[in-house]
């Protein structure tokens, strides 16, 4: 148990890098956390540390309640919300949550960014959902996360009028969609200083999507 963990430390450390990468985050927001597998545990960033401090023995390992188990620092002040999803979604294994600027822009207008890319249909499946407002601290965001989740396709949901939270099999996957929201959410964005864009049919938005989760990238050799 305790090398898995020391994994996870490894891996969670190294994906908050690529929030800064990606121009996701800036001085201290945002967080990565994982699912310890098979365990009750998640690994997540401690609050207020600047990312260039961040390491593996400063990830903190806290339960699902968001109680801290192992660690120095105080963890994130969004755990309680991270914990609340990994109660409620068991096949959750990674959480991301950013301020990324063109995904905040439309949460703060509280308004989902729709589905008229290809890319979106292939990552999203739909839309991309606003959450409700709710207040840092406690278990209401992740709530939100869980009640407007339940049933849709996309991993990410935009938290009105505070920004972006992902889920993901793994953190990694949860970092990519991140990564991803950003990105669509900046090109609909300028697609609407030059018009209304156009809408595709959801049968193409199903197929598009299948293809992309079931089909894209390299596959298993056959046996």
């Amino acid at each position: 148990m305790s090398d898995t963990i020391d994994l996870i430390r490894r891996q969670v450390a190294d994906l908050h890098g690529e929030l800064v990468r990606y121009g996701l985050v800036v001085w201290t927001a945002g967080n990565v956390s994982a699912r310890v597998p098979g365990e009750d545990l998640l690994v997540i960033k401690p609050s207020g540390v600047d990312y260039d401090d961040l390491t593996p023995q400063n990830m903190i390992l806290c339960d699902l309640e968001g109680n801290v188990v192992e660690g120095d620092y105080s963890p994130s002040s969004d755990t309680a919300a991270h914990a609340y999803v990994y109660r409620h979604r068991p096949d959750v294994g990674g959480v991301v949550h950013t301020h990324s600027t063109y995904a905040s822009a439309w949460a703060a207008r509280g308004e989902p960014v729709p589905c008229v890319l290809t890319a979106m249909a292939d990552e999203f499946g739909a839309e991309i959902p606003i959450g409700p407002f709710a207040l840092i601290g406690d278990d209401s965001i992740g709530r939100g996360i869980v009640d407007t989740l339940a049933g849709h396709r996309s991993p990410a949901v935009l938290m009105k009028s505070h920004g972006v939270f992902t889920i993901g099999k793994d953190a990694r996957a949860a970092v990519k969609a991140a990564v991803m929201c950003e990105d669509v959410a900046r090109t609909v964005h300028i697609s609407r200083q030059l018009g209304e864009p156009l809408p595709i049919a959801q049968a193409d938005i199903d197929s598009l999507n299948f293809r992309y989760q079931n089909v894209y990238g390299q596959q298993p050799a056959a046996q």
